[in-house]
């Protein structure tokens, strides 16, 4: 089944289908797990239809561990016509003619009815048609998978929407950071500068300006700037494309999280070490939603 649009793997799906002798009572639990994992409880008279089962399901899903049941109801008496097997209940009768004489009197009595029809066979089960029930079950599984897909594809768009926001907030500390960096930089070699001339006068002054240009390089995070800009693109470009983008979106989390560790380690002033605290917590914020995302 193609697709393109973001999957949770946390979902339910439930469907009913009904045959001339019974319903197909489908019902399907999903959660997120690194691969499909999927787990049928079916009744005796499914049980061939598994691997037909299992194979639509491979064609429709590509991770997730799913909870499957499968009850076959039979159709209630209300609805189903009770038919009496009237060859065998004349034989019954017969029989009871024939002992009746040794019961001293006995056999005079009337013969319950209701007791007649609890014996084996009285009352006559309607067959089942196999191909019938078959077509039945494959149905309902088909429409509960489609609900549950249904499913995860709407909770799948809520959870790329939450990503959305938070990738516009690590933009907007992105956008803060390179807007302070020539300042900052600036004010550090200043600084530096300073402290070094006042502390070591005799030095020569070139040595002091290649170990400010040093001490300057060090703190310079355009490099780790420019790739959270990348990262910010590339999910955004995963997350329109859709379909099974869940492992792509877990390495890019970790991409994204090297970065601000880069930056935090760098930082020379509050503004950048704020900076990457906010955005420590909201590519954390990301990663726990991604885990959920197919």
């Amino acid at each position: 089944m193609a697709n393109n649009k973001v999957r949770s793997m946390t979902a339910f799906g439930r469907a009913e289908v009904n045959y001339a002798t019974g319903t197909a009572v489908w019902e399907m639990r999903s959660v997120n797990h690194r691969y499909l994992e999927p787990h049928f409880r079916l009744p005796e008279a499914a049980r061939a239809l598994e691997p037909k089962l299992r194979e639509q399901l491979r064609k429709t899903l590509n991770r997730g561990k799913l909870e499957m049941t499968l009850n076959l109801r039979a159709t209630s008496g209300e609805a189903a016509a009770i038919e009496v097997n009237q060859a065998l209940v004349e034989q019954l009768l017969s029989a009871a003619k024939q002992v009746s004489p040794g019961l001293g009197g006995v056999g005079s009595l009337p013969l319950n009815p209701m007791e007649i029809l609890k014996w084996p066979g009285v009352i006559a089960e309607p067959e089942t048609d196999a191909q019938e029930q078959a077509n039945a079950i494959l149905n309902g599984f088909k429409q509960a998978l489609k609900q549950l897909v249904d499913n995860r594809e709407r909770e799948g768009a809520e959870l790329a929407g939450f990503i959305e926001a938070r990738l516009v907030g690590i933009n907007e500390q992105v956008t803060t950071v390179r807007a302070l960096l020539p300042q900052i930089l600036q004010n550090q070699r200043e600084k530096l500068k300073t402290r070094l001339e006042e502390l070591l006068e005799e030095i020569d002054k070139d040595r002091i300006e290649q170990e400010i240009a040093l001490l300057a390089q060090k703190a310079d995070v355009d490099e780790e700037l420019d790739r959270l800009d990348a990262h910010i693109t590339e999910t955004r470009r995963v997350l329109k494309n859709g379909g099974p983008i869940g492992r792509r979106l877990d390495f890019l989390m970790q991409e994204f999280n090297r970065e601000a560790n880069t930056l935090s380690s760098k930082a020379v002033v509050t503004d950048t070490t704020q900076a990457a605290v906010e955005l420590k917590v909201l590519i954390e914020q990301m990663r726990e939603q991604v885990q959920n995302i197919e």
